[in-house]
C-alpha cells in the first residue's frame, strides 16, 4: 500500500506518467459503455480526470500546464491537417448556406452565454466554460484560457479552474441535447428518416456524379483523319481517352492517334461530356474494349515519391513516349480525369493503362509504396508545430480590446496546419499526414488534454454540482446548447426547406460533436449526415475556438 501511495501521491515524474495513463485507461473505457444508445468516447477521459482529481490525484503544476497545453496542439493540429485541404472547397461550393446556419449557431450560444454572464447569472470563467462544456468543443475552452492568461495573469489560474468546472457540468448535455435536438425536430415535422436520406443521397450524387467510362465507334466522316489533340470535346470536357483499336490492334492510345472509319476509342470521363464526345465522333459501340484481348494492362498506383508531388501527369512524361494512360485520379475518396493543370499529391491514387513494361517504369516514377505512404513525415510536424506555436503567440491589435489577440496554443497550430495542408508540399517537404497517424495524434492530445482539465477541476467538481450554483449552471448550459440548435433547426426547415439528414449532419458539425454525428448516421440509416458534417466542420471549428476568446478579452473589463 505504502508503494502505491508514493507512485501515486508523490510528485515525479514517474507518479505523473502513472496518473496519466491511469486517467486515460479508465476514461477512454468509460467512454465505450453506451448510455441510451451513444457513447461518450475520448469525452470519458474527461470525467475520469474529475473522479481522479476529487480523490485527490494531482500533477505538479507546471507538469500538469505542459502536458495540457502540450496535447491541445497536437490535437488542433491534427484537426487542421484533416480539416484544412477541403475547408476552402466546402466553402465555395453548396457549403456557404449551411456554413451560415452554422455561423449561426455558434453565435446563437455564444450570445447566450454572454447574456447570462451580463445579466449577473454567472460569473465570466463559468459562463465561457459552460459556453465550450454545451458545445462540447475542447478547443474553445482551451482558447478562453489563453486569454484569461493574457487579460488577468494574475488569477487566471483560478479563472481556468472554474471554466474547467462550468466545461464538465455542461458537457454531458451538450452531447445528449444533440441528440435532443434531432429527435425534437424529427417528431414536431412528422419526418420519415429513410426518405429524406435518399433525397440527401441522391443530391449529393448530382453534385459530384462519379466517372463513366464508354466504348465509342468512328463513324462521322468528318472526324476521319483528325488527330486526338484535336477534338475540341476532349480537351473541354475532361474525357481521357485510354485505348484505342483498329486494324493493328488494340493499343494505347495518343495525343497523336488519328482518327480512322470503325475505330474504336475507349473514354473516360462525365457521362455528359461522353455522350457530347460519342455525337461528335460517331456512336457507342457494342463492344467493350477494356474486355478484348490485347498487350494492355490496368493498375492502380499510389504517389509516393517526392519527385512525383506537385507535377502534372504530362509534366512526368505520362503518354506516348512511355505508352501509358491515365484515366483517372482518386483522391481523398473522390474520382475525377487528370486535368493537365492537376498536380499529383501525396497519396493519390491514378488508374493507368499500358503494356506491364511500360507500368512498370511509371511505378518506378511515383513511387507505389503502401509502406511509405502509411509512414509519417515527422519533420513537417515538428515545423508546423513550432510555426503554429510561434504564430500563436504575435499579439494582434484590435481597436477597442484591452490587449491584442493572440491566437494561442489552439488558433495557432490549427491556422498553420490548415494552410500547410492546403499548400501540400512547400520546401522540399510534403504536408502530409496519413489518416493513421491523423488520428493517433489527434486523440492522444485530447486524451492528454482532457486528463489534464479533469485532474485541475475534480476537487471541486462534486461541491459544485449538488450546490443551488451547479443547478443554475446546468440550466445554463442546457440552454446554450439547445436553444440555438432547435432555432436553427426550425429556420433551416421551414424557410430554407433543409433535408432533415442534412439537417442533422449540421447540427453535429456546428458542434463539432462525433457522437452526435454517429447517432445521426445510425438513425437515418446511411452516412449522408457525414458530408454535410465535414462541409461546417473547419468553419464552425474556427468560429469556437475564436468566440471563446473573444468572451473573454471583450467581457473581461465588464
Amino acid at each position: 500500500m505504502s508503494f502505491l501511495t508514493q507512485l501515486l501521491f508523490s510528485p515525479s515524474p514517474v507518479s505523473a506518467v502513472v496518473i496519466l495513463g491511469l486517467v486515460a485507461t479508465v476514461g477512454l473505457a468509460l467512454g465505450r459503455i453506451p448510455v441510451a444508445g451513444v457513447r461518450l468516447g475520448v469525452g470519458g477521459v474527461l470525467f475520469s480526470g474529475l473522479a481522479a482529481g476529487h480523490f485527490g490525484l494531482s500533477l505538479d503544476h507546471h507538469v500538469l500546464e505542459f502536458v495540457r497545453e502540450f496535447g491541445l496542439i497536437l490535437f488542433v493540429y491534427a484537426i487542421g491537417m484533416q480539416v484544412g485541404p477541403g475547408f476552402v472547397d466546402s466553402l465555395r461550393r453548396r457549403g456557404l448556406r449551411l456554413n451560415a446556419m452554422a455561423a449561426l449557431i455558434v453565435l446563437l450560444g455564444a450570445g447566450l452565454a454572454a447574456v447570462f454572464h451580463l445579466t449577473g447569472l454567472l460569473p465570466l470563467p463559468a459562463a465561457v466554460g459552460l459556453y465550450s462544456g454545451a458545445v462540447t468543443n475542447t478547443p474553445s475552452l482551451a482558447a478562453a484560457s489563453q486569454a484569461f492568461r493574457e487579460v488577468a495573469p494574475a488569477v487566471a489560474e483560478a479563472a481556468i479552474g472554474q471554466a474547467g468546472l462550468g466545461y464538465a457540468v455542461a458537457y454531458p448535455f451538450g452531447i445528449f441535447g444533440i441528440i435532443l435536438t434531432m429527435l425534437t425536430l424529427r417528431r414536431i415535422f412528422g419526418i420519415n428518416p429513410a426518405e429524406e436520406t435518399r433525397q440527401l443521397e441522391a443530391l449529393l450524387q448530382s453534385h459530384t456524379p462519379p466517372l463513366a467510362a464508354a466504348t465509342i465507334e468512328v463513324t462521322v466522316p468528318g472526324a476521319f483523319g483528325q488527330r486526338l489533340s484535336e477534338v475540341a470535346e476532349m480537351a473541354d470536357g475532361g474525357v481521357v481517352v485510354s485505348r484505342v483499336m483498329d486494324q493493328g490492334g488494340v493499343r494505347v492510345a495518343g495525343s497523336d492517334t488519328r482518327l480512322a472509319p470503325g475505330m474504336l476509342l475507349h473514354g473516360v470521363g462525365r457521362a455528359e461530356a461522353l455522350a457530347a464526345l460519342t455525337q461528335r465522333l460517331g456512336r457507342t459501340s457494342e463492344a467493350h474494349l477494356p474486355a478484348l484481348p490485347g498487350p494492355l494492362e490496368v493498375r492502380r498506383l499510389i504517389v509516393t515519391r517526392p519527385v512525383a508531388v506537385g507535377r502534372t501527369v504530362a509534366q512526368l512524361g505520362f503518354g506516348p513516349g512511355h505508352e501509358v494512360a491515365v484515366t483517372r485520379i482518386i483522391r481523398a475518396g473522390t474520382e475525377f480525369s487528370p486535368g493537365p493543370d492537376v498536380p499529383l499529391h501525396w497519396g493519390d491514387r491514378v488508374r493507368c493503362v499500358g503494356t506491364a513494361q511500360a507500368l512498370a517504369g511509371i511505378e518506378g516514377l511515383v513511387g507505389n509504396s503502401t509502406r511509405d505512404l502509411a509512414k509519417p513525415h515527422i519533420l513537417p510536424i515538428f515545423i508546423g508545430i513550432l510555426l503554429g506555436t510561434v504564430l500563436g503567440s504575435i499579439p494582434l491589435p484590435v481597436p477597442g480590446l484591452p490587449t491584442g489577440v493572440r491566437l494561442g496554443v489552439a488558433g495557432g497550430p490549427l491556422l498553420v496546419s490548415i494552410l500547410l495542408s492546403r499548400l501540400h508540399h512547400f520546401g522540399g517537404l510534403v504536408w502530409y499526414l496519413p489518416p493513421s497517424a491523423n488520428l493517433l495524434l489527434r486523440e492522444i492530445g485530447i486524451c492528454l488534454f482532457l486528463a489534464c482539465v479533469g485532474l485541475a477541476a475534480g476537487s471541486r467538481f462534486v461541491s459544485t454540482l449538488t450546490s443551488g450554483q451547479g443547478l443554475v449552471w446546468f440550466a445554463a448550459g442546457a440552454a446554450i446548447t439547445f436553444l440555438p440548435l432547435l432555432a436553427a433547426g426550425l429556420i433551416g426547415r421551414i424557410f430554407l426547406g433543409c433535408n432533415y439528414a442534412s439537417t442533422c449532419g449540421l447540427l453535429a458539425g456546428s458542434m463539432t460533436d462525433p457522437p452526435a454525428l454517429a447517432f445521426a448516421s445510425q438513425m437515418l440509416g446511411g452516412d449522408a449526415p457525414a458530408s454535410v458534417y465535414a462541409t461546417v466542420y473547419p468553419l464552425a471549428m474556427i468560429l469556437r475556438i475564436v468566440t471563446g476568446q473573444l468572451l473573454v478579452l471583450l467581457l473581461y473589463a465588464t
